[in-house]
């Protein structure tokens, strides 16, 4: 038996109003994407991509969105992405671009990526914080992405009753 080998696409959709990303859902970003791979490679990149390309995951409200799709076309669909100036949802058309982060083989290594890109993100927004409470917020989100049992508070508790059960 032989496995299907697929590509996955982490992309950030980027738009001028953050609120519109709202009204984003899966079924229109797969059709903008495909409609420009259509429009950049005619009809064999059109019949190439749509084989076994779905969205497998959109974040409305931080924009993340992975693409799957077949292993043999991922150059096709990749050379696209610059070309989708706009969404079509709802009735309304959302003007946005795709900019794509990274490319993986398997969903999990996306998303190990995510975090560390989430987590560099943080630290840009650090120096930017206007007031105390703000740097407390941010480096509470970063210490949940770095430690496994979630923020530092929680980790020390654990830690210190794990330490009285030893002795």
């Amino acid at each position: 038996m032989v496995r299907v080998k697929s590509r996955y696409l982490l992309c950030e959709v980027n738009v001028t109003d953050r609120s519109r990303l709202l009204l984003l859902d899966d079924r229109a970003v797969a059709l903008a994407v495909k409609a420009a791979v259509a429009r950049i490679h005619g009809d064999y990149g059109a019949a190439l991509c749509s084989t076994r390309f779905s969205v497998k995951y959109l974040n409305a409200h931080t924009g993340i969105v992975f693409l799957r799709f077949p292993k043999r076309c991922y150059r096709l669909l990749w050379s696209a992405l610059p070309f989708i100036t706009s969404v079509e949802t709802r009735g309304q058309k959302i003007p946005c671009f795709l900019n794509c982060l990274h490319v993986g083989g398997t969903i999990r290594t996306c998303q190990k990526f995510l975090i560390q890109y989430n987590k560099q993100q943080l630290h840009r927004m650090l120096p930017k914080c206007k007031n105390e409470e703000e740097k407390q917020q941010v480096c509470k989100a970063i210490l949940s992405c770095s430690l496994p049992g979630g923020n530092k508070e929680e980790f020390g508790d654990e830690s210190e009753s794990e330490g009285d059960e030893e002795e």
